[in-house]
């Protein structure tokens, strides 16, 4: 009887001990999982950065995937040949093929000849008879004169008279002479010329004021960083009734667009000199009259955004960032549109790092047959428009030709995100390309509504390029005066270069107007789309006038 106790009682220990061990099992077998999946991850986001910082960034994939690169990881696939595929013959426009080699020189360019000739002696023939000139042989090359300043002195004769020394004449003053010219920095060495040469150096070829001051001294003038900043800084504020024009006409469009990029600012009151501010980008205006602002603000927070939209209706395409959501929630005047280029550029990502075919690709292939619609439809706008088509009629047909061809595509692609959401982890990165995707459908098809509205938000990454490869430069802001003063100087030339003009002709002749502007009328005067216009009452230079100004 006790044997048999005993014989169970080890039993139950016995089985005790195995279900505890299995336990034990189940357990690490789960946390090697979780563990794996952590890895995964990991290695994911350690790829991606090391991607980032070694891989060139265009968002493109090779048109032949069967062609294997030289070096790869893991060996090359074969495959098996596809089936041939019927060949269907379109019938193109003849085009005229660019020819090769270099380009000749522009002819507007000045030219001065250099001739070469034979001494008097050589054109002598050994028969004693005198050569005759039979044609000729040139070639041309282009000269560059460096910078070159001179000093304008600008003389005022007075006058008086000696007979009565003014008295019979009390309502002139005795002594005659003509008022000092407005200018745009009173009592300063700088013109226009000067002025626009520094800003344009700065904000558009990105070079800094210190090394601007060097390039000075190396033609004997002395013109200092500190004195620059100045000269900018009166600029700005000479200029903020223009700044209040363009901020009231960037809201009277269909469209704006917005983004932000980060910016030092090393002298912000209450902040430490690490803290990032932010330059805020508002593109928008009438389609014919395209205006870039850059907005200097403290923070990110989507408060600043909706301070920037107060007074607009429309629609405000933008990335994902949630503050434009919250700056929008109580606008239901303004409707928000996504940006398929960042939902595209997600399933990139996660197509670059895995290097295998599938899904990630299947997203992109979706994307791109959106935008592959949308570039042949608004070249077939263009040409019907060209052909005499009214402009409102031609946008109808646009419409509802991209309403018709993409809604087919964007159906596919909601089924296959719904059905590809449940399989792949959202933690990894296709996870978070399906997740991105679907969270913004709503706003990413809304493009399909006006024809200003186009499938992503390049238009206002494109005119924050400028800034952010000026910030590899200059590196950061000293003070949020600075900021501002470089915001406005930067949204003068990108809404010039907008409009078709060229920057520095364009500040050259504004610098020199603006002294005169009294009115609101005269400040419109002076919008890039107007300055130029014979019609103007505002002194104007004659030979900003035969001079071209836009961009071919």
């Amino acid at each position: 009887m006790q044997l048999e106790t005993l014989d169970t009682t080890a039993v139950n220990i016995i089985n005790e001990m195995k279900r505890n061990y299995e336990q034990q099992i189940e357990k690490l077998q789960a946390d090697l999982r979780e563990y794996h999946h952590k890895y995964l991850i990991i290695k994911e986001q350690y790829d991606l950065l090391i991607y980032k910082r070694f891989v060139r960034s265009a968002e493109e994939l090779k048109a032949d995937e069967s062609q294997p690169l030289l070096f790869t990881e893991g060996g090359t696939k074969t495959e098996t040949p596809k089936e041939k595929e019927t060949i269907e013959y379109i019938n193109i426009k003849p085009h005229k093929r660019n020819k090769k080699g270099r380009k000749a020189i522009d002819p507007k360019i000045q030219r001065i000849e250099k001739i070469i000739d034979l001494p008097d002696n050589e054109k002598i023939c050994a028969c004693g008879a005198k050569l005759t000139r039979i044609g000729q042989e040139s070639s041309s090359k282009l000269v560059l004169i460096p910078m070159k300043l001179y000093v304008e002195d600008t003389i005022r004769p007075k006058y008086v008279c000696r007979k009565c020394e003014g008295t019979e004449d009390e309502n002139k003053p005795t002594v005659r002479i003509m008022p000092v010219e407005p200018s745009i920095i009173p009592r300063s060495i700088a013109s226009p010329s000067l002025l626009s040469c520094i800003m344009i150096q700065k904000y558009e070829d990105h070079l800094p004021f210190y090394r601007q001051e060097k390039q000075f001294q190396r033609i004997g003038i002395r013109i200092s960083r500190q004195v620059m900043c100045y000269w900018q800084q009166k600029i700005y504020e000479f200029l903020l009734p223009l700044f209040m024009l363009l901020t009231k006409i960037i809201k009277t469009g269909p469209v704006m667009r917005m983004d932000e990029t980060p910016l030092q600012v090393i002298r912000e009151e209450g902040r430490k000199y690490s803290d990032n501010s932010y330059m805020w980008l508002v593109r928008g205006g009438p389609p014919d009259k395209t205006i870039v602002l850059y907005e200097y603000r403290e923070t990110r927070a989507g408060e600043n955004a909706k301070k920037l939209l107060e007074g607009f209706t429309g629609y405000l395409q933008t990335d994902g960032y949630d503050g434009y959501d919250a700056a929008v929630k109580d606008m239901p005047e303004i409707i928000h549109v996504g940006c398929f280029a960042h939902a595209r550029r997600y399933f990139f990502e996660a197509a670059a790092i895995t290097k295998e075919d599938g899904t990630a690709k299947e997203g992109i292939e979706y994307i791109s047959k959106l935008y592959q619609i949308e570039r042949v439809l608004r070249k077939e706008k263009e040409e019907t428009e060209k052909e005499g088509t009214e402009k409102k009629i031609a946008d109808e047909q646009f419409m509802m030709k991209r309403k018709e061809q993409a809604e087919v595509v964007l159906d596919n692609f909601k089924v296959w995100l719904l059905k590809e959401v449940d399989l792949v982890p959202p933690s990894c990165l296709l996870g978070k390309a399906i997740g991105y995707s679907l969270n913004q459908w709503d706003k990413l098809i809304r493009y399909l509504e006006s024809p200003y509205l186009t499938p992503d938000n390049n238009a206002s990454e494109n005119a924050i390029r400028p800034f952010v490869l000026g910030r590899k430069n200059w590196l950061f802001n000293q003070t949020p005066e600075g900021a501002e003063s470089s915001c406005g100087i930067y949204s003068l030339i990108e809404t010039a270069k907008q409009n078709g003009l060229v920057a520095r002709d364009y500040l050259m002749e504004l610098f020199e107007r603006a002294p005169y502007a009294s009115s609101s009328e005269d400040w419109e005067k002076l919008l890039p789309w107007n300055i130029f216009e014979k019609q103007s009452n505002l002194p104007v230079k004659k030979e900003f006038l035969t001079a071209s100004h836009r961009l071919n």
